[in-house]
């Protein structure tokens, strides 16, 4: 892999250090990791000397590329991460929930999820050597001996769930491009073309300037958003009756069935789903200690958002509310809310892939200079997965071309986990120091129970609803069957 270096921990780490001068990098192979080797596989590393002033240099510059993103900015960053589809699948839910439910459970869960990232941003304070999930799980499991096999699974699980978010990213950008041009493209060439944007949007590594695309992508979701709530309530407003025609219930649907409820709930977890990046985003903090005020920006305007865009539009649209939202505007009103909305589809799908190939591009070269992406190797081969990975997305957008389902599917086998089970046991295995009982613990412990129970509930009434929706879906109707052109 040309000229090597020690790995390291992800730049900006409080126990990494560079000297410029010496050339010399040291990393100290944390303790907390038991079943640590000192060998050529140990993914934190050992001590290396860049004795070629050129890599040197390289990797002075491309620790600091990778270490400029401050609390406000990562605020950007973890909202259009999140709020993109999470908020155009809301109002359906609602429809199936019921108003009084819907609201509550975006309130309640959004509340939850604060908690939970809080978690996630201590765990990194405490051990700055995470640079992402996977780093996570060695940590957990390491305590019991598995911190190997922590780290592969949590890291599988952590490509995959971003795997199957960009894919959903895919086919979101095929229902937005049939939408405006009317249905005179097969969709599938039209997913085609939209992997082909989230493709260029993710060729930037470095979350910095990801987050410059944020602040285009977060005005474009609110102006979309904001289009379907007008233009709706205009629509209710001169529509038979008025507002008070539009059928829409305080209570869960009359035949709701358990699939059913499981998906609508499903879909609202996803749309907290900001707390697998946070490892990633903390790590190219030039403050990670300012966390905190990222995660009450996000969170805060997170549950602002879902709820007045599910009960709005709900409210609004009544019985006939689709998914996602912005199909229930009318033809013109949504071809007009799918163009606003282009940017967020894409560049928060884009966002994704970043993040989940900063990790694997970071273990394919752990102990070489082109980690950095700074080198023509180092460009070339970071070019090369993100093609890789956004192809296998297309592919699954594909073969699972049911937009709520397919953000349920993600939800219910992962984002139950980052966003709420696994930060609960992070709170009594890492962080929690003496009883949990105790007076100083018993709030923070109470609340993890609460988020665990969530998450484990999520993982398994989820997942079966999905897949049996699915299975059923693509049975009865040639508009879900995989790889074929679909009307929206």
């Amino acid at each position: 892999m040309g000229q090597d270096i020690a790995a390291a921990p992800a730049p900006g780490s409080k126990n990494q250090q560079i000297d410029t001068e010496a050339g010399l990098q040291k990393v100290a192979t944390p303790s907390q990791y038991p079943d640590t080797k000192d060998d050529n596989n140990n993914i934190f590393g050992e001590s290396a000397e860049l004795n070629d002033d050129r890599m040197k240099q390289i990797a002075v510059e491309g620790n600091a590329h990778f270490h400029r993103l401050g609390w406000k900015r990562l605020s950007i960053v973890l909202v259009v991460e999140a709020v993109a589809l999470g908020a155009l699948s809301l109002p359906s839910a609602f429809h199936t929930l019921g108003m009084i439910l819907g609201v509550l459970l975006t309130i309640g869960l959004g509340i939850v999820a604060i908690f939970t990232s809080y978690i996630v941003g201590e765990v990194k304070l405490a051990h700055p050597e995470i640079s992402h999930y996977a780093d996570a799980g060695r940590l957990l499991l390491g305590k019991i001996g598995f911190g190997r096999l922590g780290y592969e699974v949590f890291g599988a699980a952590f490509v995959l769930e971003l795997l199957l978010v960009v894919g959903s990213h895919a086919l979101t950008g095929s229902i937005a491009l049939v939408t405006i041009n009317g249905g005179h493209v097969c969709s599938i060439a039209f997913s085609a073309v939209s992997a082909i944007i989230l493709l260029i949007l993710a060729i930037p590594p470095s979350f910095t300037e990801v987050a410059i695309l944020g602040y285009i992508d977060f005005v474009s979701i609110l102006a979309a958003i904001g289009l379907t709530i007008i233009a709706t309530a205009i629509q209710a407003s001169d529509s038979p009756g008025g507002l008070s025609g539009v059928t829409w219930s305080a209570y869960p649907k009359d035949d709701l069935n358990f699939s059913e409820a499981f998906v609508a709930v499903s879909n609202i977890v996803f749309a907290y789903s900001f707390a697998i990046g946070q490892f990633s985003f903390m790590d190219e903090m030039h403050t990670p200690k300012d966390f905190m005020k990222s995660i009450w920006a996000n969170g805060a305007m997170q549950v602002l958002i879902y709820t007045l865009t599910g009960a709005l539009c709900y409210a609004f649209i009544g019985s006939t509310v689709q998914s996602p939202a912005l199909l229930s505007a009318g033809p013109l009103i949504s071809k007009i809310a799918f163009g606003i909305a282009l940017p967020v589809i894409f560049i928060s799908g884009s966002i994704n892939t970043t993040v989940a190939l900063r990790y694997v591009h970071g273990r394919l070269y752990k102990n070489s200079i082109h980690r950095y992406i700074n080198t023509p190797q180092g460009w070339a081969s970071w070019i090369g997965i993100v093609t890789v990975f956004t192809i296998i997305a297309w592919v699954i957008a594909e073969t699972i071309p049911i937009f709520s389902d397919l953000l349920s599917l993600c939800s219910a086998l992962f984002v139950s986990g980052f966003s709420f089970y696994i930060p609960g046991i992070m709170w009594f295995a890492i962080l929690c120091k003496g009883k949990w009982y105790a007076r100083e613990n018993i709030i923070m412990s109470i609340g993890s129970i609460i988020a665990f129970i969530i998450g484990v509930v999520v993982l398994v009434g989820g997942t079966y609803s999905t897949i049996d929706d699915i299975i059923h879906l693509t049975s009865t109707g040639s508009n879900h069957a995989p790889f074929t052109c679909r009307d929206v």
